[in-house]
């Protein structure tokens, strides 16, 4: 069904009911109109890495995982298959008359904010802090959740529109000061492809002010930006009582109802909370006309005729219950956990040699944490392995005993309450003592850097107040280290953490419900790593901006000017790999990966460009495209890498993109072009030029 057919039949039904059911439709809880044949309809449904917060389903990595993949079709088979639980839960649901919170078709994702600062707390939503990696991942995402149908499968959500990353603790009152030039450069570029190429059907608001506008309410956003200079047809969700902050925290306004009314004006056309309640006040106080009301309600209701909510020949109503949480599904999420690993670190302990191995020793909070595979946002998975569960798994068929600790608690001082202080640690020595491995699993969860509001969160609103680990857990490795066994340090967390134990280093992430089966074949060279790090790991906070300045100056690698502790697209191997024959063209570049190694593997291929003698450009040389790439030991592949179309413009202080009418360095390799990333791996980066007339 096309939007012109969907709106005609949305305007005739909405031209049926009185004001009051008009106004009741733009809440998130949306009512049923019984006398019309509509049933109630909940807008709010989360999917972030997996269908959400509504019993059973997949839980895949967390989003930052499944962005170190670095792979859009592989990207887009997730969503796939996220949509796919959620039709399927949806028929079976509403067939049953529960059209509760979190049941609808309307999916929250995917959140396309740039990681701006690794102490933002909710980075780990995010496919990290490059605006074309964080776009073409957006643009998959969004076309895996809406499928190709006569239908909308699902109807996706870019959010949070469009400059928002922290810090959490006044996000109900902080006002993002955003130049033009970083607005067009870094925040809305992904915005805008999710609008114009992947036809998004829903962008939410955020909750702060953009240069002075709450993002919920602003013209500059909604209006101008949004619907008329890229042509947006679908519908604006706020943020979950985000119009409430326009009178209570924001004061742009005085009353609820003048909320409500800037808002709908503005083209905000559902209330995630209650102030739309106060809609009817405002249409009386002649602060909105029913014309107004009837355009967000003829807007939804066109989002929910391309559903085919009301239509008896939509195939996506015909997906069973069966296809939810299956096999082949878990096998997905295995194989996405494992893709995403990045090994940061290795003196040539990994991978393990299970035939030396008698005995390895799984140390840490993190080790039996079924939390930590999860991220937030989360369903409910029926099948999760533990980082212990899928070692423990893995190792007793080979005869090799594993020990485990907790070690410690995962902030606190001790574990029992009546303990003495590092009431676990002589436990933890005890078992590296037995064991000719010591495996420490150690980071973060949702609990330490989060959501600000989220009842779990254990400090600072969600956000990071350090790049270290809690001390109880710095304690713990210093401990393991002084052991002299070997030490893998296992890291779980979504964001930059500076951890320096360990004689090999492997970032699990949040691996999602197989997270402990992948883990274990990766350590023991079943799956060799091929993760790359979309965001930068940094040494220290010292080295960055204060956290409410959002110029990129100093930000993400693109502006960085110091030396990073793990740059951004870095990611070692358990192979060898070698570069030749470079070539780049206005479209693509092209490079031949050669394995030099003995085991089959996939990398990374990446592209960066950068002209020459160019002010307004950024600092350091900017992605440009990225492949992944299979080659197997001692085989060579010729890549070829899409490039970003953009590539070739630069973006002038005023916000105006152009053109640039020069010479372009181009480096292909498998990391940045930067003496970090050589110092890390060894293999340099293939240089060349391109000369745009």
């Amino acid at each position: 069904m096309d939007r012109t057919q969907a709106r005609r039949l949305a305007e005739e039904l909405v031209s049926r009911m009185t004001l009051e059911e008009k106004a009741s439709q733009l809440r998130f809880d949306a009512p049923a109109i019984p006398r019309l044949g509509i049933p109630a309809y909940n807008w709010w449904n989360e999917a972030l890495h997996g269908v959400a917060r509504a019993g059973t389903a997949t839980v895949f990595p967390q989003a930052i995982a499944l962005a170190a993949i670095f792979d859009e079709d592989f990207h887009q088979r997730v969503a796939e298959v996220i949509s796919t639980e959620a039709r399927a839960k949806y028929n079976a649901q509403a067939a049953h008359g529960d059209r509760d919170i979190y049941k609808g078709l309307t999916l929250w994702s995917p959140n396309i904010n740039i990681f701006r600062d690794p102490r933002w707390g909710r980075g780990h939503e995010t496919y990290g802090e490059d605006p074309y990696l964080t776009t073409r991942l957006g643009v998959r995402f969004i076309k895996g959740l809406q499928g190709d149908g006569k239908y909308l499968k699902t109807a996706a959500c870019a959010k949070h529109f469009a400059v928002h990353s922290g810090p959490e603790a006044i996000r109900h009152e902080f006002n993002a000061v955003a130049t033009a030039k970083d607005m067009e450069e870094t925040y809305l570029p992904a915005f805008r492809a999710a609008v114009q190429e992947a036809g998004v059907e829903t962008v939410m608001g955020a909750y702060n002010r953009v240069n002075g506008e709450p993002a919920c309410g602003s013209k500059t956003l909604l209006v101008d930006i949004l619907r008329k200079k890229w042509g947006f047809q679908g519908h604006v969700t706020s943020d979950c009582w985000a119009i409430r902050d326009f009178h209570t925290t924001h004061h742009v306004t005085d009353t609820a109802p003048e909320s409500a009314a800037l808002a709908l004006k503005m083209g905000c056309d559902v209330n995630c909370g209650n102030t739309y309640l106060h809609l009817l006040q405002a249409y009386q106080d002649g602060l909105v006309t029913e014309e107004d009301i009837t355009r967000s309600a003829v807007r939804l209701f066109t989002t929910r005729f391309l559903l085919g909510c009301f239509a008896r020949d939509c195939d996506w109503d015909q997906i069973p219950y069966s296809q939810v949480d299956t096999d082949a599904h878990d096998a997905l999420a295995q194989e996405a956990a494992e893709k995403a690993m990045v090994l940061l670190k290795n003196n040539g302990l990994l991978p393990l040699d299970a035939e030396k191995i008698r005995a390895i020793a799984v140390v840490g909070p993190m080790a039996d944490s079924d939390v930590v595979l999860k991220g937030n946002y989360y369903g409910t998975a029926s099948r999760s392995v533990t980082l212990l569960e899928g070692l423990r798994a893995y190792c007793k068929p080979l005869g090799i005993r594993v020990y485990y600790s907790q070690g410690c608690d995962k902030v606190l001082n001790r574990v029992e309450h009546l303990g003495q202080p590092d009431d676990r640690l002589a436990e933890a020595v005890i078992c590296a003592e037995q064991a000719d491995v010591v495996i420490a699993c150690v980071g973060l969860d949702e609990t330490l850097e989060g959501e600000e509001g989220d009842t779990g969160n254990f400090s600072a609103s969600g956000d990071k107040v350090s790049l270290s680990l809690p001390e109880s857990q710095q304690r713990l490795l210093k401990a393991l280290e002084g052991t002299g066994k070997p030490l893998v340090t296992v890291l779980t967390v979504g964001s930059s953490l500076n951890v320096p134990e360990g004689d090999a280093q492997l970032l699990a992430w949040y691996p999602g419900q197989a997270g402990g089966t992948a883990l274990a074949r990766v350590l023991f060279g079943d799956v060799v790593p091929s993760g790359h790090l979309p965001v930068t790991f940094y040494r220290s906070l010292e080295d960055l901006p204060e956290f409410t300045d959002y110029r990129m100056a100093g930000h993400t690698y693109r502006y960085y000017t110091g030396q990073a502790l793990y740059p951004f697209g870095y990611g070692l191997s358990y192979t060898t790999f070698a570069l030749a024959d470079p070539a780049v063209e206005a479209g693509c570049a092209a490079l031949t990966v050669r394995n030099t190694g003995s085991r089959d593997a996939e990398t990374v291929a990446q592209v960066y460009v950068q002209p020459l003698d160019c002010p307004c450009a950024p600092p350091n040389p900017s992605l440009a495209g990225f492949a992944r790439v299979a080659v197997p030991a001692g085989g060579e592949t010729r890549v070829t890498v899409k490039l970003n179309p953009e590539a070739w413009t630069v973006v002038k202080e005023d916000g105006s993109r152009v053109p640039f009418k020069g010479t372009f360095r181009v480096w292909a390799g498998l990391s940045q072009p930067d003496a970090r990333s050589l110092e890390l791996t060894g293999l340099p980066c293939l240089e060349t030029c391109y000369t745009a007339e």
